[in-house]
């Protein structure tokens, strides 16, 4: 597993734990990271921690960075699972290539030499689809008209480094959607997320002073809480008939961000504003604007080294989650899916976690600054 111990990879490593007993995992961890995969390695049970194994490498280097010898002792390796990838879309180009890009063309390489290899899971995304509006199909992908970042570009130039080389490999890819906490508990370790600008932004707001959404809102936000995305997962890693297609992990019923803004609002027990007129770019920045300062302002701090904050900090990136009409048509995952339990939850069944969660860490960042004489900003 690549990626680790990032928000999804850990969770997805326990979740294949789980599933199988008598798996042994070995985890790709860049150098930077090892204290803190070393400390999430802790928070597993015993029997589960030892089976699993760090390995110091980097996507971005020939052989991912291992030796000789560690390549070898993966010579029994039946599944990997990419999930390493830079999610920021204000990250350099330079850098969203060599990881993005490049980082999968090395994958695809190790994999190669995998004499057991039964499958290699991609994580894509569904922004991939770019400036393409209405309904988006999981074949699709070389008619994408302009994309709207160079995060998008790469993840588009790396999944079809994958599709193409799906002749070869026994190969997934799967696309979420927009991935938040988990839908029991809330827990999240990134705040980069719409939603989270969303609730940060009406949990923090005078209650007599209510935000006006940024956009009409009338187009769908696509959502899924992370313990979804790991159980679809892990079942497409198991099923034999997953190899050579492309799966769309999204809410298949999933609520308008005016909704959306109206459950959390209530939630939190704030006055929904009213949506920013279409036209009215000033409206929809300024409310982004202020979204980014409570965030920057109340849990930056914390913050800084969480991958992606700077997606919040400038904010232009949320607006656009909530004025482009797309729906992603998931008929691979549907089918895969059909006769399991596996089923995402509602919107609706799951806010009041992640609005409990975000409120939790404004409260705790709130004591420790009035532990160390830090003035909150707000007050």
């Amino acid at each position: 597993m690549t990626g680790f111990p990032g928000f999804i990879a850990k969770r997805l490593l326990r979740r294949l734990l789980a599933d199988d007993a008598e798996a042994t995992a070995v985890c790709l961890v860049e150098e930077s990271r090892r204290a803190d995969a070393d400390a999430d390695l802790l928070r597993l049970a015993p029997a589960d921690r030892a089976r699993v194994r760090l390995a110091v490498g980097d996507v971005r280097k020939m052989d991912l960075g291992l030796a000789g010898l560690e390549i070898k002792g993966l010579a029994d390796t039946t599944h990997v699972f990419h999930l390493a990838g830079i999610q920021s879309t204000t990250a350099g180009p330079a850098l969203l290539k060599a990881v993005n890009v490049d980082g999968v063309r090395n994958v695809i390489a190790f994999c190669r030499e995998l004499p057991q290899l039964k499958r290699l899971i991609h994580l894509s995304s569904c922004f991939v689809s770019g400036d393409r509006q209405g309904v988006i199909l999981e074949e699709h992908l070389d008619d994408v008209p302009a994309h709207r970042s160079a995060y998008e570009d790469s993840k588009f130039q790396g999944e079809k480094l994958m599709r193409a080389a799906m002749a070869e490999l026994p190969i997934s890819v799967v696309r979420p959607a927009i991935v938040v906490g988990d839908s029991h508990t809330g827990e999240v370790d990134r705040f980069d997320a719409g939603v989270y600008a969303m609730g940060i932004l009406v949990v923090t707001s005078p209650v007599s002073v209510p935000i006006p959404l940024p956009g009409p809102g009338l187009a769908p936000l696509h959502v899924i809480p992370v313990d979804y995305l790991t159980r679809v997962v892990a079942r497409i890693a198991a099923a034999d008939d997953a190899a050579g297609k492309t799966f769309h992990v999204v809410d298949p019923n999933p609520l308008s961000a005016r909704m959306i803004y109206d459950l959390v609002a209530r939630r939190a027990g704030k006055r929904a504003g009213p949506p920013s007129p279409p036209t009215s770019k000033w409206a929809s920045s300024m409310a982004a604007s202020i979204a980014a300062q409570r965030v920057s302002a109340l849990l930056g701090p914390v913050l800084e080294a969480v991958p992606g904050f700077e997606k919040i900090r400038r904010g232009a990136s949320a607006v656009e989650l909530f004025d482009r009409f797309v729906l992603y048509n998931a008929s691979n995952t549907a089918q895969l899916l059909a006769g399991t339990d596996i089923v995402c939850p509602r919107f609706d069944t799951y806010v009041d976690a992640l609005v409990k969660f975000v409120k939790d860490a404004l409260r705790e960042e709130r004591q420790a600054r009035g532990r160390t004489g830090v003035q909150d900003p707000l007050l």
